[in-house]
């Protein structure tokens, strides 16, 4: 019995919930860098207990941040707003890739990951220093 509660606790939870729940970081994050854009929905998915949002905006970008509203994560077809961006990372690709665009972001431990909009990756420290092209 003690097994099939762990069980349930460590399985992944969603559930659809309001922009109001977002916490206030998330939230003006989603106001600084995405104004003008709307929110069409937010899930929460509890993981492993872990707390997540997804944020979902109009024109087909993904936002996922930590539970304390930290972003972690960003995905769309469209260029991300340059004030995401750090600075080595704009200047690195600006210069190796000039004809490209920034379309995902992703932090995750002491890198940083990045697509570009011809679905090349690159890795870069949490500093924004050029690590490797990932495969």
């Amino acid at each position: 019995m003690t097994l099939s509660a762990l069980l349930l606790v460590a399985c992944d939870k969603e559930e659809v919930v309001q922009s109001e729940e977002l916490p206030a970081d998330a939230s003006g994050f989603v106001a600084a860098h995405y104004d003008g854009r709307q929110i069409l929905q937010v899930v929460r998915e509890l993981d492993n207990l872990k707390t997540y949002f997804h944020v979902y905006l109009d024109n087909g970008t993904k936002l996922d941040f930590s539970r304390k509203g930290e972003i972690i994560k960003i995905e769309g077809v469209e260029a991300i707003p340059n004030t995401v961006i750090p600075m080595l990372i704009l200047d690195y690709v600006d210069t190796h890739y000039p004809n490209d665009f920034i379309r995902g972001w992703q932090i995750e431990g002491a890198t940083q990951e990045i697509k570009l909009s011809t679905d090349i990756k690159l890795e870069f420290d949490k500093n924004g220093n050029f690590l490797r092209i990932d495969g």
